[in-house]
């Protein structure tokens, strides 16, 4: 089955909706399902290496998604969000995070059996 994980939110927002969608994803993959992941709206911080895990979080959200990346999940990030969003706006992303637009999440919409937003 191919899963797509939305994810929307700012990854440190002082909840745990980004982790549990990063959990997730790891446990589908796991289990045998293909898994993309699409970033946009703040959640595209994520994907920066400038997003460092704050001193009072105990999970490191972009290194959980680099270990995704280095599992084969395809990663890809709202180009216009990008420029527009998140604290760390226009920062560079890191290796495995590819530009995307919108016509990239409507493909996968209709490509994925499951999707699934955080």
């Amino acid at each position: 089955m191919k899963v797509l994980i939305v994810f929307n939110r700012l990854p440190y927002d002082g909840t745990d909706v980004t982790w549990n969608g990063l959990r997730l994803a790891g446990k589908l993959l796991e289990a045998g399902h293909e898994v993309k992941i699409f970033l946009m709206n703040d959640s595209v911080d994520m994907a920066r290496d400038v997003c460092k895990m704050p001193e009072t979080y105990d999970q490191d959200l972009s290194q959980m998604l680099k270990d995704l990346i280095k599992k084969n999940v395809e990663v890809k990030v709202c180009g216009t969000c990008m420029a527009r969003c998140g604290i760390h706006k226009n920062a560079p992303y890191f290796e495995g995070a590819k530009k995307a637009v919108m016509a990239d999440l409507a493909n996968w919409i209709v490509e994925c059996d499951r999707v699934v937003t955080f």
